[in-house]
């Protein structure tokens, strides 16, 4: 039996449809606010809004051949997204009072919902297990990646406290649990969980891979 065969077939049902929301918004106002910083007007803010909250999902849908990918063929991802850019646009002052542990605990929330569903669906389109799991951290960094890109500056995830590394870590609980025959909605849960601790965790700890510092 191929590996793949392990792993059973789901369809997106309503309550994960209404998290990746969720996410897309939480993702889209951080995409905003870095919009705002970088002192760009109202449509490369919500350009960039855009990239971020949906920029790794659209890539991974484009690579394992899910065309045309959910950010285009279903109109909810991109008005969420635009509302996100939208409401960060029209209260900013508002958006900067929210507190900066709350932006990060939901950031870490988003990460892990996405790193789960995108290695989720890589396994539903047959993609090789470790393939998936790699998804599954391109749906959770790659927008995030490109914004960076497009802003000029090294991807966060290149040198900040632990982060796609989290997603990765995540991501193969998930896989490992369903290839044990775990419920989905455990295996996405724990790993989905192990995401997010790891995340807060290291950002509480200050923790970072090991690095070469040159002289």
């Amino acid at each position: 039996m191929a590996l793949r065969d392990w792993f059973p077939k789901y369809r997106q049902d309503v309550v994960l449809l209404a998290v990746d929301l969720v996410g897309t918004f939480v993702f889209a106002v951080e995409g905003a606010l870095a919009g705002i910083r970088g002192e760009l007007d109202l449509l490369g803010l919500l350009v960039v809004s855009f990239v971020t909250a949906l920029g790794g999902g659209t890539v991974r849908d484009l690579l394992i051949g899910a065309v045309p990918p959910n950010s285009i063929r279903d109109w909810r991802y991109g008005a969420t997204a635009f509302a996100g850019g939208g409401a960060v646009f029209c209260f900013y002052q508002s958006f900067q009072h929210v507190p900066q542990q709350l932006l990060i605990t939901l950031d870490a929330a988003g990460l892990a919902l996405f790193a789960m569903a995108g290695a989720a669906k890589a396994l539903e389109f047959g993609i090789n297990p470790m393939i998936a799991v790699l998804m599954g951290v391109l749906t959770g960094v790659g927008g995030g990646t490109i914004r960076d890109v497009l802003m000029t500056r090294v991807p966060g995830i290149l040198n900040t406290d632990i982060y796609a590394s989290a997603a990765l870590a995540g991501a193969v609980v998930m896989v490992i649990g369903l290839a044990l025959k775990v419920p989905r909605t455990i295996a996405m849960t724990v790993g989905g969980v192990c995401c997010f601790v790891l995340r807060m965790v290291a950002v509480a700890r200050h923790w970072n891979l090991p690095k070469v510092i040159a002289h």
